[in-house]
C-alpha cells in the first residue's frame, strides 16, 4: 500500500500542483481493474485507507484521490464541496487525473470504476459519465438537474441509509431517474441504517463523535455487509467480466 504523487500528471491535465493518493494494490502479478476512490468530507483518513484495502483485497488497483492535496480538510473541503454543487472545477480534474494515471499502469486491465463516500458519493455519481466502466454511490448528493447530470452515465450501484436525515428520499428519487434515462442500476435503501453507514468506526472529529452518533450518523454492523456485497457484485460484473 503507497503514496502516489500525482503532480506531474495534474499540473499537466490543469489539477491540484500537489495531487497525491493512497494506492492500495491486490496481490498477485497483475493486471488489475482499477478503482478510483473518493473519500467522505473528513478526507483522506484511515478509514478510507480501510476501505481502499478492501477493495484491493477484492482484486481491484485501488487509487483513493486526495482531494485536499492543497491543503488538508480545512482549506479545501468548502471549495471542493462549491466544486460538487457546480459540476466543473478542479475536483473534477483531479478525479480525472486519477482515472488516466490508473488505465496507463501496468497493472491495469484498463477497465476503470468509481466509488465514493458521503462526499465522494456526489462526486462518483457527476464522474459516471466521464469514462468511468462502473460506478458506486454511497449515501451522496443528488444534483438538482439529476436527470441531466446522469445522461450518458456508466452503471451504477447505490446504497443509502432509510434513518439518514440528509438525504431523505434520495434513493428513490435516483431509481426513478435512472430507470427513465435507461441506465443499467441498482439502488437500496437500507431502512436500519443512517450516513456514513459503511464505516467501521466513527468518523469525524473526537469531540463532534457524540453528536454524530444522536444523528445516526456512523456505522450499521447489520447492513453493511449486504451493501459491500453489492459493490463486490457490481464491479465483478462490469469490471472483471471478460464480455461486460
Amino acid at each position: 500500500m503507497t503514496y502516489i504523487d500525482l503532480s506531474a500528471e495534474s499540473t499537466v491535465m490543469g489539477g491540484s500542483k500537489n495531487l497525491g493518493g493512497y494506492l492500495a494494490t491486490p496481490t498477485g502479478p497483475g493486471p488489475f481493474p482499477g478503482v478510483v476512490m473518493i473519500h467522505e468530507a473528513f478526507g483522506l483518513n484511515d478509514q478510507m485507507r480501510r476501505h481502499a484495502d478492501r477493495l484491493a483485497r477484492a482484486g481491484y488497483l485501488t487509487l483513493a484521490v486526495n482531494l485536499f492535496s492543497e491543503g488538508g480538510t480545512r482549506r479545501c473541503l468548502v471549495s471542493t464541496m462549491q466544486s460538487m454543487v457546480r459540476g466543473t472545477g478542479r475536483a473534477f480534474t483531479d478525479i480525472a487525473t486519477a482515472r488516466t494515471w490508473l488505465a496507463r499502469s501496468p497493472l491495469s486491465t484498463g477497465k476503470t470504476g468509481v466509488i465514493g463516500f458521503c462526499m465522494g458519493g456526489g462526486f462518483a455519481l457527476l464522474a459516471a459519465r466521464d469514462g468511468f466502466d462502473a460506478a458506486s454511490v454511497n449515501y451522496g448528493r443528488l444534483p438538482r438537474d439529476l436527470e441531466e447530470a446522469l445522461r450518458g452515465a456508466c452503471p451504477i450501484v447505490a446504497n443509502y441509509g432509510g434513518r439518514d436525515t440528509a438525504f431523505k428520499g434520495a434513493a428513490a428519487r435516483l431509481e426513478t431517474a435512472l430507470t427513465g434515462l435507461g441506465i443499467e442500476h441498482s439502488v437500496k435503501e437500507f431502512p436500519t441504517a443512517g450516513h456514513a453507514f459503511l464505516n467501521d468506526t466513527d468518523a469525524g472529529p473526537a469531540l463532534l463523535r457524540p453528536l454524530m452518533r444522536v444523528m445516526g450518523v456512523g456505522p450499521d454492523p447489520e447492513s453493511a455487509p449486504e451493501a459491500w456485497q453489492r459493490i463486490e457484485d457490481h464491479f465483478a460484473r462490469y469490471l472483471k467480466d471478460a464480455d461486460s
